[in-house]
Formats: structure tokens, C-alpha cells, sequence
């Protein structure tokens, strides 16, 4: 079954960097559009970055010029790197992957990502 796995939270500074993976399994991997999403405590889960199929990546307004989304589709891998990090980043971060022609996401289990002041 599809399986999606991250790794690279952590605790880090204001100003700090961190990269993030997920590790994808039981699917065809290029022909999904992968993301990365946050939740933060008491708030609703958003989008960070999605990375399409075709080529084609977004981010949230928050994030542009701060983080980028890249995809390896031989190594079945998703990576998001962040740079000056700000306390408002915070959150548990989720990986992401949908099948062509849904709506319907499969999740990774998560990691927390900590951004001290």
C-alpha cells in the first residue's frame, strides 16, 4: 500500500535552516503530485509547497523566497528545504501524495519542526 515517511524535524533557531524528506513507497511515484503541509497547535492544517506531476511547484505566501520543494521521482523522494526559519513555522509538517485525477491526498505520519526565538 502507499506509504509515505519524513524525516528532518527537529529543533532549530530563528535564522536557521532544516530540510525535510519523505520517503514514498507503494505507488508510481512521477506520476503523483506531492506536497507538504503544516499544522500548527490550534490551527487548521495549510499548505506549504506542492510539487505537480508535470514540473510545476507553489508555495504559500508565507514561505516564497524562504523554502523550496524539490522531487527526486528516481528515488521516490520529496524534500522540503527551509531557510530563515522563523518562530511562526512552527509546526508538526506533513508529506503529501495524490493520484492523477483525485482529490483525495495520502498523508505521511508527520514531523515536528520547532523554531525558537
Amino acid at each position: 500500500q502507499v506509504q509515505l515517511v519524513e524525516s528532518g524535524g527537529g529543533l532549530v533557531q530563528a535564522g536557521g535552516s532544516l530540510r525535510l524528506s519523505c520517503a514514498a513507497s507503494g505507488m508510481i511515484f512521477s506520476i503523483y503530485a506531492v506536497g507538504w503541509y503544516r499544522q500548527a497547535p490550534g490551527k487548521q492544517r495549510e499548505l506549504v509547497a506542492t510539487f505537480t506531476s508535470g514540473g510545476r511547484t507553489d508555495y504559500a505566501d508565507s514561505v516564497k523566497g524562504r523554502f523550496t520543494i524539490s522531487r527526486d521521482n528516481a528515488k521516490n523522494t520529496v524534500s522540503l528545504q527551509m531557510n530563515s526559519l522563523k518562530p511562526e513555522d512552527t509546526a508538526v509538517y506533513y508529506c503529501a501524495a495524490t493520484p492523477p485525477l483525485s482529490n483525495k491526498p495520502y498523508w505521511g505520519q508527520g514531523t515536528q519542526v520547532t523554531v525558537s526565538s
